[in-house]
């Protein structure tokens, strides 16, 4: 029987070198990897993860809420997004001089009349700073537990002592004109807090109907404005040496 040549590497036809694509393809060893679940597919499952984060970040954490008056001027104007930290009164008492958020448990909005899915939509929404929210308030904490409160002439008096303040001509926070207001005095009870508008003569406030917030009704503190990027800042607490 005659014998078979050896073929070296370089003696073998072009395209059948061993372990070459071509080799491999003829052979069928090769076989692609099996595709994985594309991005379109997952990208559903990941938005609804993200939208969950979101949420529970709201509930507990940091909320956003939409401004809708011009109560607070002109510290916020109408339509600015602030970012509220829900947490900060859960380790330290509430502080003179900070800009708050508190809910309406007494119903001075008027009864709740929307449906179940006006709701979850309003929860949704207003709590991503999508909407307003007109069952929350925004004020300036000026008056704490046991203090007694009173307005002279535009002037805040905390225990008979006038409340440091400022315009916004002087830097300050306070919305002019003045009006002559007077208010009080009126002593805050105790568990509760004392809040009014920056801008004094157009905020319903703790001087009117509101009355005290008791502390269970604080929402948080708002610490910073985030929308339009225009008005991007800080919410600093204003309050007077010594508190």
């Amino acid at each position: 029987m005659p014998e078979v040549p050896d073929l070296g590497v370089a003696d073998r036809p072009r395209g059948t070198e061993v372990g070459t694509p071509a080799t491999v393809r003829r052979s069928g060893r090769h076989q692609a990897p099996a595709p994985s679940r594309s991005f379109l597919a997952e990208l559903p499952v990941l938005v609804l993860v993200a939208f969950v984060l979101a949420l529970l970040l709201k509930t507990f954490l940091i909320q956003a809420f939409f401004i809708p008056s011009e109560s607070m001027l002109p510290t916020l104007d109408v339509g600015d997004r602030v970012l509220v930290n829900k947490v900060v009164f859960e380790v330290r008492d509430p502080r003179r001089g900070e800009v708050v958020v508190f809910r309406d448990d007494d119903g001075f909005a008027g009864p709740d009349t929307r449906t179940v899915p006006q709701r979850v939509v309003d929860f949704l929404t207003s709590g991503l700073g999508a909407s307003p929210n007109e069952r929350d308030f925004i004020k300036r904490i000026i008056g704490l537990p046991g203090d007694t409160v009173e307005v002279r002439q535009d002037q805040v008096l905390i225990n008979g002592v006038a409340l440091e303040e400022e315009t916004q001509a002087e830097g300050g926070y306070l919305f002019g004109p003045d009006m002559g207001q007077t208010f009080g005095p009126f002593t805050v009870p105790a568990g509760s807090y004392f809040v009014m508008g920056d801008n004094r003569t157009n905020s319903a406030d703790s001087r009117s109907y509101l009355g005290t917030i008791p502390a269970e009704d604080l929402i948080g503190r708002a610490f910073v404005v985030i929308w339009p990027v225009t008005r991007v800042d800080t919410l600093p607490i204003h309050a007077p040496a010594g508190d």
